[in-house]
């Protein structure tokens, strides 16, 4: 009989705790999904560029222009791009949510010819974490010998 009272107990135990595990479970992703809806949103003006016919040896630059649409402050932590002939600057304060920034991107066209396709992956806490852009450019080599 007392077997039988200790196994009740142990499975009464083991029920309370699975439900007590289940209501920490919904709150943890109450909590995630509030977090969530706080998040900065990085909107891009534009997402590509495109530079069109350039010369080699030329550095040509765009700025891409980005608005923070989220209710919470947007920070860039990273700036990164396919090829080391292009290079990202960006401000890494916070951008208040309804306010705006740039991303600058130089490229380098020495050294190259013909098509150009170059990424810049552009990390925040946004609620897209990673917007990946694009330039372009048709690069001539003048041959002046």
């Amino acid at each position: 009989m007392k077997k039988a009272n200790l196994l009740y107990l142990i499975l009464l135990s083991l029920i309370l705790w699975s439900c007590g595990s289940d209501s920490e479970k919904n709150k943890k992703n109450t909590t995630n999904q509030a977090s969530e809806e706080d998040k900065a949103e990085i909107i891009f003006d534009e997402y590509e560029h495109n530079f069109g016919r350039v010369s080699e040896g030329e550095k040509v630059a765009y700025i891409f222009s980005f608005e923070n649409k989220g209710p919470g402050k947007l920070v860039i932590s990273n700036a990164s791009t396919s090829c080391g002939c292009t290079v990202p600057k960006y401000d890494t304060k916070p951008i208040p949510p309804g306010e705006g920034g740039s991303l600058e991107v130089v490229f380098d066209t020495s050294g190259r010819d013909g098509l150009q396709t170059k990424t810049i992956s552009v990390r925040s806490n946004s609620k897209t974490p990673v917007v990946v852009l694009k330039i372009t450019a048709e690069v001539i080599v003048n041959n002046n010998n």
